[in-house]
């Protein structure tokens, strides 16, 4: 079936990027969107910035006023500013970007050829997935996240036929792009002044997607490596509460045991349980006994939220590795920890 045409009020894809003091990078992020023409529709989120931030994003919408739109707002975090960004949305499909990273134009392009066949209100998809690239500063070699033996490609497909996804191959945001109005209608809220709401992002709506697209496409490069990063290990630590917030916040969004398709519940679980795994290995590297403490009150929080989800996650590796404690398993735990991210880079 042929995409229809849209209306000029109606784009195709909203790319909605959260700024904060983005100077010295974000024109990268903004002109790799605006690479996508006028089916993409740019949104620029202000969190209130102090620097050049304003101007650029101000000279940017005057210089493309049919592609970009520029949106202040009083600083709350990169969760509000995603929610901004959702609520002024109006594309089909919504994506977001960070101002420290870039979309490859020419994987966005097939991106947006493929999404216009699903443009028509018969045809929708609920969420479309592309690989991403960890791009580490200082590194040569560029780490590409793909799907392909986890999802069928070209098609579209659901839960049903979905394989089991790889260890470091979970659906980040930089991956996916949903239907917007799913996000709206299912509920989707993202704290304030809180770091690392990114994982509820790509957790809480997952119950709602019900097709899906993947394309393997390199289409997001994720840019890591500066010292101020929320995923510097350092800065983890400092901010580890938290993330302990959002790993309890993300234990009580669904009861895994409810949902009805196996596959579904099996990535949730995974990915459930991986969350708490990194959160577990951090506090152990911190290793101080208020850290240890807070792992344990992590794990009870996991007890509490009933047994069949208790036993749900913990049929994950991960769990039965982390969640005891000892000095011998903490230094299996450190391993671990170390081997991933020298295999994965990811902080």
């Amino acid at each position: 079936m042929k995409g229809i045409e849209l209306s000029v009020e109606k784009k195709l894809i909203t790319i909605a990027i959260p700024c904060y003091n983005s100077q010295d990078y974000m024109e990268t992020a903004v002109m790799s969107a605006v690479s996508g023409s006028e089916d993409v529709e740019v949104l620029i989120i202000d969190d209130g910035s102090t620097d050049r931030t304003g101007e650029i994003g101000k000279a940017l919408k005057e210089k493309y006023p049919d592609i970009v739109d520029y949106i202040y707002k009083e600083n709350g975090g990169h969760g509000d500013a995603v929610m901004c960004g959702l609520s002024h949305a109006h594309g089909l499909y919504y994506k977001v970007l960070d101002s420290d990273d870039y979309l490859d134009r020419d994987a966005l392009a097939k991106v947006i050829k493929a999404l216009k066949k699903h443009a028509d209100a018969d045809n929708q998809i609920d969420m479309f997935i592309a690989n991403y690239i960890y791009d580490k500063e200082g590194e040569h070699r560029k780490i590409v996240i793909d799907y392909k033996s986890a999802l069928p490609q070209n098609i579209v497909f659901t839960w049903d036929d979905v394989g089991h996804f790889r260890v470091g191959h979970n659906l980040l945001m930089h991956a996916v792009i949903y239907r917007t109005d799913l996000l709206r209608k299912c509920g989707l809220t993202l704290p304030k002044h809180t770091f690392y709401v990114d994982n509820i992002f790509v957790y809480y709506p997952l119950p709602y997607v019900h097709t899906m697209l993947y394309m393997d496409l390199d289409l997001y490069d994720y840019k890591i490596g500066r010292a101020d990063q929320s995923v510097n290990e350092k800065v983890m630590i400092g901010r580890i509460d938290q993330q302990l917030y959002v790993n309890k916040l993300m234990i009580q969004m669904h009861d895994l045991s409810k949902l009805q398709n196996e596959k579904l519940q099996d990535y949730m679980a995974q990915y459930l349980a991986m969350i708490l795994s990194v959160s577990s290995a951090l506090l152990v590297r911190e290793g101080s006994p208020e850290s240890i403490a807070k792992k344990e009150e992590l794990w009870r929080e996991l007890h509490t939220s009933g047994e069949e989800m208790y036993e749900i996650i913990h049929r994950q590796i991960l769990t039965k590795i982390i969640e005891k404690d000892g000095k011998a398993r903490h230094k299996i735990i450190e391993k671990g920890y170390e081997l991933a991210q020298k295999i994965y880079h990811f902080n």
